[in-house]
């Protein structure tokens, strides 16, 4: 018989990992609370054409299709499907996909229920999220997301506000040294502009994606080959390098981008964001310019965010997101620009563990194990662990009369702190037995006196 196995990029979480996640979690939503966000959720899957045509040619083709439901090919002609391509046959065996983003499911939502919502209109979302990726460390195919939202205002204090959010959650982490790259899409579109090659916008937000990845040759390479000049090409790579640092190179940038109107806008964004942090420092992060920051994704439009680990941590981007003007235009809402950003969960969880910044986790939450000393005393262990429960202490008891070495095994195996006995002697002399199980010491306690040791330790 063959052992059962996951399929490739999923995983099972044991307790601990999921304390821990948790953890993670815990933190970034009473962030994101704070911020002024609340919660929605939406479906793991959506139509095909919900989802299809708004991720560039990179995440298009990640995306998880499903089959539609029951035969599938009821309604299709078998003969006419074996001459159609891929493209052609997918739509008539396909109409629902896996979400591949939290993003344009929001925007499908804000769109559906724009008579409802308050403009701007602030949400969070902690779900999961599907991607037809090559597993790897820190790249898994189903991972969750944890996003946070603001539709309806075109304001730069939104993307301050979202580098705040940012350096609060990794204070509340304690991880120290995150670099926050921001750049626009504005200044990509005006590159393309000042070398007249608008219609490579794609291939040039492609290309320099890769730059985490990649080689800077290589890219180079990759944008001559796709029609870029090799003077344009060595040109962007300049102003690469002269974003680095902003502040002492502002003037250059400015001379650089000042026959592009857009261009001239995208440099008035990024000065208006610096001047705002260079008199209110962030406390765990640090901000960083970067024009070759492109973030792959069509929808973007203006500001874009990427979070990269400290520095001594081997590992991709752990958190980004951006400005999106249109995105809302394609479900029939026109004029309703966003922002989100958006967290991996997966990844910050192996760097805290990797920084060894997890608090002690317990690998169970039960406080006391009552032990079982048979059929007589069942009823008296079900009544004092609800008991218990009634006052916050987590409280389970041994379901079965077998040895007292097993069932002290048991709790330490499970690292339950205390054991309570109660048998024949306890009951007839109405008291509680606590078992230290760290210091071994036990102690004889009335009802009220137990309480008072279990919610105070």
């Amino acid at each position: 018989m063959q052992k059962p196995i996951l399929p490739k990029g999923t995983r099972d979480f044991n307790s601990e990992e999921l304390y821990k996640r948790n953890y993670i979690i815990n933190i970034i939503k009473d962030n994101f609370l704070r911020f002024g966000f609340n919660p929605i959720e939406t479906p793991s899957f959506e139509r095909s054409e919900t989802l299809l045509g708004k991720y560039g040619q990179e995440g298009e083709r990640l995306i998880f299709k499903i089959l539609k439901s029951g035969d599938f090919l009821k309604d299709t002609n078998v003969d006419e499907i074996k001459e159609l391509k891929y493209s052609d046959l997918s739509p008539k065996i396909v109409d629902k996909a896996l979400r591949y983003d939290l993003t344009v499911p929001f925007a499908r939502y804000v769109v559906q229920n724009q008579n409802n919502i308050t403009i701007p209109f602030k949400r969070y979302q902690i779900q999961n999220v599907w991607r037809a990726d090559r597993p790897q460390k820190g790249r898994f195919r189903e991972f969750l997301q944890c996003d946070a939202d603001v539709i309806g205002s075109k304001s730069l204090m939104q993307e301050i506000d979202f580098i705040s959010l940012f350096d609060s959650v990794f204070s509340d982490l304690k991880l120290s040294g995150c670099q926050i790259k921001i750049n626009t899409r504005k200044l990509l579109i005006a590159i393309c502009d000042i070398f007249d090659c608008q219609d490579k916008f794609t291939v040039l937000t492609n290309q320099l994606d890769k730059l985490d990845k990649l080689d800077n040759e290589v890219v180079k390479a990759n944008l001559i080959k796709a029609g870029f000049k090799q003077n344009a090409v060595n040109s962007i790579f300049d102003v690469i390098e002269l974003s680095k640092n902003f502040t002492d190179n502002l003037e250059l940038l400015k001379s650089y981008f000042k026959s592009s109107e857009i261009g001239t806008e995208g440099i008035s964004d990024i000065e208006y964001i610096f001047k705002y942090f260079s008199k209110n420092n962030l406390i765990k992060s640090e901000l960083i310019f970067d024009i070759g920051l492109a973030r792959g994704i069509d929808y973007y439009t203006g500001v874009i965010f990427e979070v990269t680990p400290p520095k001594n941590i081997s590992m991709g981007s752990i958190a980004g997101g951006g400005r999106y003007d249109d995105l809302t235009e394609i479900f029939g809402l026109k004029n309703m620009s966003g922002i989100g950003i958006s967290f991996g969960l997966d990844r910050l969880f192996l760097i805290i563990e990797e920084l060894n910044l997890f608090p002690e986790t317990p690998i169970n939450s039960v406080k006391v194990l009552i032990l079982n000393f048979g059929n007589d005393f069942s009823y008296d262990l079900i009544q004092i662990a609800n008991s218990l429960r009634k006052n916050n202490i987590n409280t389970e008891f041994y379901p079965d009369s077998v040895s007292l070495k097993k069932q002290l095994n048991y709790a330490n195996k499970n690292m339950i702190p205390y054991v309570l006995f109660y048998g024949e002697e306890e009951k007839e002399n109405l008291y509680f037995n606590l078992k230290d199980m760290n210091s071994g010491n036990q102690q004889k306690l009335s009802k009220d006196q137990l309480l008072k040791v279990l919610v105070e330790n």
